[in-house]
């Protein structure tokens, strides 16, 4: 590599300060772009991460709690409440219904009776579609009593043990993550949840109910048969079946979705503002370098340059500061997203899931090559008046 094609690369490592006001604007339009877009793009993981968790079409719960089951599922907050074991029965009869499962709700407290305080999920292993596909993933076989599986989240592995209202179970075996706040939970089968239910009748602390467990369920999670609809069928139990509450699993989701489409708007916005502001200070700062260095593209004319590798020699530098500074950007906001990413799940009171890293890279890559386009643009004009200079002119200014 001749000296000439080695000058891009000395003006940038011998200009520090220039170089360092340079960077740190791509660095800036780096940060908020790609920063930007792994909040939107893990949000919008963690809603389609939950609607596939679920796995039901609607949730019947008891009258008055469904605020306490989006509690659960949406903002992680451990609860519990229970419903006449009977309502299964007249929910079955309701027409369009093709599987039903029901579910149990305990939380845990962190007293000397608690291994910690977490949300316990029990389920029917006969019935259930809504656990036991996920399960499966991570766990091959069938949870015998007193057995817990663990979300992804939970500070237990296989082999270990959780005490619970002075109930002693084993963990075996732990989930993959879902980025939702499901993976802070505990799952068991029926006769698990049951035990530990009485348990804590015994200790005084569940004082919701104190009748018999195998009386009491917390959900019925119903899967709607094709060609029926499913808001009519929620209708129908709600006018027919006393005392619950039958919410439709994706209007719970839609209005996740309807608040992430408007905090998809903002950030949005707020990205765009920042390109804004950072396009024109670049303008402005690459307009104010080409007038330093008219001496220096004067000289360079005299010794042989021509125009049109004066031209280049700025959009190469440009180039190499938009990679460098696209890349500083990337890294930065990956890191500061992964870090504050329960933070930011619980400030926005929605699910947050991070993409994979194939589909990181991808975005790391596009943001790289857009901040690598955006430089040089920003750096044509001041090119093109490098290319211009006339070096007698400058020289005898001098």
């Amino acid at each position: 590599m001749n000296s000439i094609n080695q000058l891009p690369f000395k003006n940038v490592l011998k200009h520090p300060v220039r170089t360092g006001m340079l960077l740190l604007m791509t660095v800036f339009l780096s940060f908020s772009a790609f920063a930007g877009t792994l909040i939107i793009k893990s949000l919008q993981g963690g809603i389609d991460s939950l609607n596939s968790r679920l796995g039901a079409d609607i949730i019947v719960v008891p009258r008055n709690a469904q605020q306490g089951l989006q509690s659960i599922l949406l903002q992680g907050v451990p609860g519990y409440f229970y419903m006449d074991k009977s309502v299964t029965e007249k929910v079955s009869k309701v027409d369009g219904i093709e599987k039903m499962t029901s579910q149990y709700f305990l939380a845990s407290i962190g007293a000397n009776c608690c291994s910690m305080p977490i949300q316990i999920i029990g389920f029917d292993p006969d019935t259930d579609f809504s656990v036991k596909p996920w399960l499966e993933k991570s766990f091959n076989g069938t949870l015998a009593d007193k057995q817990i599986i663990v979300g992804h989240k939970v500070n237990a592995f296989e082999g270990e043990q959780l005490r619970f209202y002075g109930v002693v179970c084993d963990v075996a075996g732990k989930l993959d993550e879902t980025g939702t706040e499901l993976d802070n939970a505990v799952y068991c089968n029926e006769s698990t949840i049951k035990t530990l239910i009485k348990a804590s009748e015994e200790m005084g602390v569940n004082v919701l109910t104190k009748a018999d467990p195998d009386t009491l369920i917390s959900s019925l999670m119903i899967k709607v048969k094709d060609g029926y609809d499913i808001q009519k069928v929620a209708d129908y139990i709600n006018v027919h079946v006393k005392r619950v509450e039958a919410v439709k699993t994706q209007s719970m989701i839609e209005g996740i979705s309807d608040s992430l489409e408007r905090l998809s708007f903002v950030v949005s916005a707020l990205v765009a503002t920042n390109w804004v502001v950072v396009l024109i200070m670049l303008l402005i700062t690459f307009s104010m370098v080409i007038n330093e260095r008219k001496r220096e593209f004067a000289i360079l004319r005299v010794i042989g340059s021509s125009k049109r590798s004066l031209a280049k020699t700025v959009l190469f530098e440009a180039v190499i500061i938009g990679v460098v500074g696209g890349g500083l950007g990337v890294l930065l906001s990956s890191g500061a997203v992964t870090m504050f990413s329960k933070a930011i799940e619980k400030k926005l009171g929605l699910p947050l899931l991070l993409p994979s890293f194939e589909e990181l890279m991808c975005y790391a890559g596009l943001t790289v090559l857009l901040c690598a386009v955006v430089a040089p643009v920003t750096a044509a004009l001041s090119a093109y008046r490098a290319s211009k200079v006339d070096a007698g002119t400058v020289l005898r200014e001098e």
